[in-house]
């Protein structure tokens, strides 16, 4: 019988990857059909049985998270990485190996020359949207609803038009990780208004920008209403905001308001701008450590009006600067009350204020501590009026400022995220935080990918390109904070590794641990966000000190775990149930740490907990996706 050629591709296959060594000439037989023992998942069973030596079941959590690659795939898409050359099959790559990619949106030829209503919309890219109209109306409604991943970009929207009005109802709500997009928004426009409404309300990790917005407008009135409520973490950024501006009224209503971590970046706002009336109403209230920056805010304006209402009342750290307000302006008024009355103050900076200002009016009522003023205009220029410091408080004035303190926190500390060990107790009720995962889906690669793509800050331009992610974007921003992440130095007694691979995964856990290793994790979402009652308690090790690695997914295309042991924990299992009916809904992993010390007094634990650093234990559940590795007798 005549034997068959066999084909250079399979001297490839079987001479580069390592995961192929090993494979019967059966299993050779269906490399094409994409299933066998080629996957890049068959040899994460097989480098399970190497590496690990435990008498128990491999662990389903983990192969869940194996990439989803057939071998024909894998093959191709390392030989693509090996090359530099991922990029070239960026969809196919981010479909196949289920990561998390943004997707490219191409310019969009559509015209759109009159009046549009468009409701139940995403991802799009609109490009020279609505110019040189005259009168009428375009609405948006629920644009991008509670989307994964949306992304929108407006190009030359309402460019040049006279008398037209936008509305915005309920655009991009309850979206996770939205990029969005708004570039030279009613440039050289004339009457009319643009109002936004319910503006990316309750999004998670948010990229919004405007740029170059309503620049060389006249008489054009915007408004902004409920502006990134109740947002989770990402930022905000306004570039080139009014410049040239005449007469333009524009108003921010509950902006950023019971926003966590968030971050706002004004620049060049209302520039040159001639008899403008600016107002910002409760301008970040409530919020947990914001950031706000503003550079450059008012400058060479004429009898221009700025008011700042409630200006980050009731907000927990942070910091805020103002660079450069009110520069060489004519005749304008600002007034500033109730700015920065925080309660766990943050840090305030204003430089450059008001210099060469002619005849200002500039007022601060109810103004926090913490604060700097540098290069301020001199007295003979700025007037202040009504400015009423905040002093030290009294022992009476502490003690109700930390019951204040204490309504904050919960706000911001959810109720469960932190507990002390003495509640672990069979028959305990307490608050299950809401432990969900609200990150995107996306699955390991291979170490034979993962091996050749760089991850590092100092190689971040070939991973942008790889990963099609454009300059200041937000994908840049998820890559960047990861790395920063992954790259900054452990924590007294702590081992950290960034993995991305579940062989990296699992050489991380048995370096630490040894190979009798076993993955702990809480067996799924039941009672998040409710009362619930603790049943059975086991402690690993017998509730002694124990060692262990936690896992902790980091956002980033591919699935990326932060990973480290810490000294001195305990880690428990117990029963979860419903507190009603006492049936048993789940199965929760919890880890107490007992050394507290190197913690920072502003985390969030001692903020719920009471005390500080060194003083308590912290426990937590293993949410949703996380892990906790211990050894398998424990």
């Amino acid at each position: 019988m005549q034997a068959h050629p066999i084909s250079p591709f399979f001297f490839f296959i079987f001479f580069c990857f390592p995961f192929l060594l090993d494979a019967s000439s059966a299993g050779a037989r269906v490399l094409l059909a994409g299933d066998g023992p080629l996957t890049p998942k068959a040899y994460l069973i097989r480098y399970w049985d190497k590496e690990i030596h435990s008498n128990l079941p491999k662990s389903p959590f983990i192969l869940s998270k194996a990439s989803p690659l057939n071998a024909v795939d894998a093959a191709t898409f390392t030989k693509l990485a090996s090359q530099n050359a991922l990029s070239t099959k960026f969809s196919a790559f981010c479909s196949s190996a289920k990561l998390f990619c943004f997707p490219d949106l191409a310019p969009s030829l559509e015209k759109h020359e009159g009046n549009s209503n468009f409701a139940v919309y995403s991802n799009k890219n609109f490009t020279n949207y609505g110019s040189d109209l005259v009168n009428g109306v375009d609405s948006f409604k629920n644009y991008s609803d509670g989307e994964n991943i949306p992304v929108d970009s407006f190009r030359r929207y309402g460019r040049g038009s006279i008398d037209h009005n936008e509305k915005f109802s309920t655009y991009g709500p309850d979206g996770n990780v939205p990029d969005q997009s708004f570039n030279t928004y009613g440039a050289h426009s004339s009457g009319g208004a643009s109002d936004f409404k319910k503006y990316n309300e309750q999004v998670n990790v948010p990229n919004l920008r405007f740029t170059s917005y309503s620049d060389h407008g006249n008489r054009r009135a915007q408004k902004f209403s409920s502006y990134t409520g109740d947002t989770n973490s990402g930022g905000e950024s306004f570039s080139s905001y009014g410049k040239n501006g005449n007469a333009s009224p524009n108003e921010f209503t509950s902006y950023a308001e019971n926003s966590n971590v968030i971050g706002s970046d004004f620049t060049n706002y209302g520039e040159n701008e001639n008899g403008a009336n600016d107002t910002f109403k409760s301008y970040g209230f409530n919020g947990n450590v914001p950031e706000n920056n503003f550079k450059n805010y008012g400058a060479e304006g004429t009898g221009s009006f700025d008011t700042f209402t409630n200006y980050r009342d009731e907000s927990n750290v942070g910091d805020d600067s103002f660079q450069s307000y009110a520069k060489k302006s004519t005749g304008g008024t600002v007034n500033f009350k109730i700015y920065g009355k925080s309660f766990n103050e943050g840090s305030d900076t204003f430089t450059g204020y008001g210099e060469g200002a002619d005849k200002p009016k500039i007022g601060f009522k109810i103004y926090g501590v913490n604060n700097t003023f540098k290069e301020y205009a001199d007295k003979k220029s700025v007037s202040f009026s009504g400015y009423s410091k905040t002093s030290s408080t009294t022992a009476s004035e502490e003690t109700t400022a930390k019951k204040v303190s204490g309504s904050l926190v919960n706000k911001w500390i959810e109720p469960g995220k932190f507990f002390r060990e003495s509640e672990l107790k069979k028959g305990n009720v307490m608050p299950m935080p809401d432990i969900r995962d609200k990150m995107p889906q996306r699955s390991f690669l291979p170490r034979t990918i993962t091996s050749k793509l760089p991850f590092s800050t100092s190689k971040i331009a070939p991973l942008k390109e790889t990963f099609h992610t454009a300059d200041n974007s937000t994908m840049e921003k998820i890559i960047m904070d990861a790395l920063d992440e992954c790259e900054r130095a452990p924590s007294p007694g702590e081992t950290k590794r960034c993995v991305g691979s579940a062989e990296d995964l699992i050489d991380f856990a048995t370096s630490v641990l040894g190979r009798n290793v076993v993955v702990r994790t809480t067996e799924n979402v039941k009672g998040s966000k409710k009362n619930i009652m603790i049943g059975s308690v086991k402690g690993i090790n017998g509730g002694r000190v124990t060692k262990s690695v936690s896992c902790h997914q980091s956002l980033f295309p591919y699935l990326l775990y932060y990973c480290h042991s810490v000294p001195k924990v305990r880690v428990y299992e117990a029963d979860i149930l419903d507190r009603n009916s006492k049936a048993k809904i789940n199965h929760g992993v919890a880890v107490c740490h007992l050394d507290t010390s190197s913690w920072s007094s502003t985390h969030g634990a001692f903020l719920a907990l009471g005390s500080g650093p060194g003083r308590i234990e912290v426990c937590h559940w293993i949410f949703e996706n996380d892990m906790t590795w211990t050894t398998a007798d424990e």
